[in-house]
C-alpha cells in the first residue's frame, strides 16, 4: 500500500477532500520525523512506538580491500508494534 492508496482510502471512508487528507498525512509524517530527529520517541497507543535505537561501535571488514574498519556508534529509527496490532496481524 502506498501513500496515495492510504490517502484515497481515508478520503473515501471519511468523505474529506483528497488534498486535505494528503496535507494532513504529510504534516503528520513531518512532525514525526522532526520529533525523532530531535531524539524523541513517538508513541501511538493501539498502533505502536517509533523509537530511536543506538547501535554500538563495531569492527567490520572490507572484503575487497581485505582491511578492517571501525563502524562508529550510530542511531537508527525502529518500529515496535503494539500488542493489539500484533494480534490483528496474526
Amino acid at each position: 500500500m502506498t501513500k496515495a492508496d492510504i490517502v484515497k482510502e481515508i478520503a473515501m471512508s471519511t468523505g474529506l477532500d483528497k488534498a486535505a487528507v494528503l496535507t494532513t498525512i504529510e504534516k503528520f509524517m513531518e512532525v514525526m520525523k522532526d520529533s525523532m530527529a530531535n531524539g524523541n520517541n513517538v508513541y501511538l497507543r493501539g498502533f505502536g512506538s517509533f523509537i530511536i535505537k543506538t547501535r554500538k561501535e563495531k569492527t567490520a571488514r572490507n572484503i575487497s580491500k581485505n582491511t578492517i574498519i571501525k563502524v562508529p556508534e550510530h542511531k537508527i529509527p525502529a518500529f515496535k508494534p503494539s500488542k493489539v496490532f500484533l494480534d490483528q496481524v496474526k
